[in-house]
């Protein structure tokens, strides 16, 4: 079986080739996003709603900490939202943030995302 963290990179590669076709290889078909019930298809409709909004949005892992079935990563971010986004208008503005993120994989695939974007780094340089 291939390690969470392989698991884990390989899910980011997904995300970063907007290869929405195999998200279900990565993600559960029952994912929950900050205690929400998405479900694989409101999950990709979430990620395909942010790529929209930000279509320079890549994502890269600054660190990375596995205690399966649980992984924990932070996430850095450099992009320029179209408009608005975080209820932030950004006017085609660049910026640097993070997002914390909490995962629980189940049989293999992502189950339960818990998510926290340092939305104050965002609002001091707009």
């Amino acid at each position: 079986m291939t390690d969470l963290a392989t698991r884990y990179r390989a899910y980011i590669d997904c995300l970063n080739a907007r290869n929405w076709a195999d998200l279900g290889r990565h993600v559960h078909d029952d994912v929950e996003h900050n205690e929400r019930p998405l479900g694989l298809a409101g999950y990709r409709a979430m990620l395909e709603a942010d790529v929209e909004a930000i279509p320079d949005l890549a994502f890269v892992i600054d660190l990375l900490v596995c205690e399966p079935p649980h992984l924990a990563a932070r996430l850095a971010f450099t992009c320029t939202p179209k408009a608005e986004f975080l209820g932030l208008p950004f006017n085609g503005r660049t910026v640097s943030f993070s997002e914390n993120v909490f995962y629980t994989y189940q049989e293999g695939k992502i189950r339960s995302v818990l998510s926290v974007i340092d939305k104050q780094a965002i609002e001091r340089q707009l």
